[in-house]
């Protein structure tokens, strides 16, 4: 490529912006997933998605020190890291990956609930406590992230009014969980079980 295209307004002002913008999307994206990945415990594939989001990095701030005189290449660093910063969020959302807690609280009878919970493969525990006024009934259940909506559909369903929190956990070490997936992922879920069966 003639090397007067690098120093045309259309690649300084336009073209190199982008490619910074881009690169600090995806290095941002990495980041918040190789963050995700260290709370979950997995220390290799932190290790891996830290040594690409780095590299990425490196080549968009190689770029910047490059270009210091230009100020869109500043905006376009800061705009890449705050939509990088929004697109790892949808992402780690979209793949709804580890466990988490959902505890109930309600006033209100939840045998059908816990039936239906049961029925459809989580485990549940409950336990008879007193709150403010009365007594109440808790309700525990360890479940896969993806399975939240399901959930949580349940309990507004059964019971609209109760109190329930969802707490992220880090392992268990044994579980009643659906023996089909429930979530969205379920393709990708069947292939993952498939892959490690054989």
């Amino acid at each position: 490529m003639d090397t007067n295209f690098f120093g045309s307004d259309i690649y300084v002002y336009f073209l190199l912006p982008l490619l910074i913008f881009v690169a600090r999307i995806c290095d941002v994206t990495i980041g918040t997933m190789r963050i995700i990945m260290i709370s979950k415990g997995k220390k290799l594939l932190a290790s891996v998605l830290g040594f690409f989001e780095i590299l990425i990095w490196i080549m968009a701030i190689g770029k910047i020190m490059q270009n210091l005189s230009n100020p869109v290449c500043y905006i376009a660093y800061a705009g890449g890291f705050a939509v990088g910063i929004f697109v790892g969020m949808k992402v780690e959302e979209k793949l709804a990956m580890g466990l988490i807690v959902i505890r109930i609280i309600t006033r209100k009878d939840a045998s059908e609930l816990i039936k239906t919970l049961r029925d459809m493969g989580f485990g549940v525990t409950e336990i008879d406590a007193t709150g403010k006024d009365n007594k109440v009934h808790v309700i525990y259940s360890i479940i896969k992230r993806h399975d939240v909506p399901v959930v949580t559909e349940k309990i507004n369903h059964f019971n609209p009014h109760s109190f329930y929190t969802i707490e992220d956990i880090r392992a268990v070490s044994e579980g009643v969980f659906p023996a089909h997936t429930i979530g969205p992922f379920h393709g990708i879920s069947r292939i993952w079980r498939w892959r490690k069966g054989k």
